[in-house]
C-alpha cells in the first residue's frame, strides 16, 4: 500500500482527505481547525491510516504562505514527511479535470491524486542565511520598481513642463541636466 493525506490549508482550518492507495480513499474529507484539539485529532487520524497500511503517509499541501505554518511545524515535531506543492502545479493539475467544481475537499482529493500522477519532492527546510537572502532580493526588486515608477514619472512630467529637455541633454538623469 502507499498511503497519502492531502490538506486544503486556509486560514484557520484545513480539509482532509487520505488515500490507502491510488484510486482507494479512505473515508470521507473532514475538517480539522489549527488549533491543538484539531491537530490531535488529525495525528490520531495519521495514527490510525499508518496502522491499517503500515506505512507513515506524506501529507501533501499548497503553499498558502503563513496560513501552513502550524500544520507544517506540527508536521515537523511529529517527525511526518510532507510536501509542499506550488499553487500554479495544483491548478494546472485541477484544470485537467473535467468537473469544474470548487470545493475544498475536492481540492484536498485531487491533491491526493496529484501525489501519484507526479514525482512530488518532499519539502526542504531552509536555512536562515537563504531565507535572508531572499527577503534581500525581495527588498531589492521593490525598490528598484520604485526607481522605475519614479523616473516613468518624472519623464512625464518633464515632457509636460518642458518638452524640449530630452533635446537638450543627452542623459535626464546626468549631474547637469539634475541640477
Amino acid at each position: 500500500m502507499n498511503p497519502v493525506v492531502g490538506l486544503d490549508v486556509s486560514k484557520g482550518e484545513s480539509q482532509v482527505q487520505a488515500f490507502l492507495d491510488k484510486s482507494q480513499p479512505y473515508g470521507k474529507s473532514f475538517s480539522i481547525s489549527h488549533t491543538r484539539e484539531g491537530l490531535d485529532t488529525f495525528h490520531h487520524f495519521l495514527k490510525n491510516v499508518e496502522s491499517i497500511t503500515g506505512k507513515q503517509p506524506p501529507v501533501v499541501l499548497e503553499s498558502t504562505g503563513h496560513y501552513q505554518t502550524p500544520i507544517t511545524q506540527f508536521l515537523e515535531e511529529q517527525n511526518y514527511l510532507y510536501i509542499v506543492i506550488n499553487p500554479l502545479i495544483s491548478y494546472q493539475a485541477k484544470k485537467s479535470s473535467l468537473r469544474k467544481v470548487k470545493t475544498d475537499a475536492i481540492d484536498a482529493y485531487h491533491l491526493c491524486k496529484l501525489y501519484y500522477k507526479e514525482e512530488l519532492q518532499p519539502h526542504k527546510k531552509r536555512g536562515l542565511q537563504l531565507l535572508n537572502l531572499r527577503n534581500l532580493t525581495r527588498q531589492h526588486e521593490s525598490l528598484t520598481d520604485l526607481c522605475m515608477q519614479a523616473k516613468l514619472q518624472f519623464h512625464a512630467i518633464l515632457d509636460q513642463v518642458f518638452p524640449e529637455f530630452r533635446s537638450v541633454f543627452g542623459d535626464l538623469f546626468s549631474k547637469v541636466s539634475l541640477h
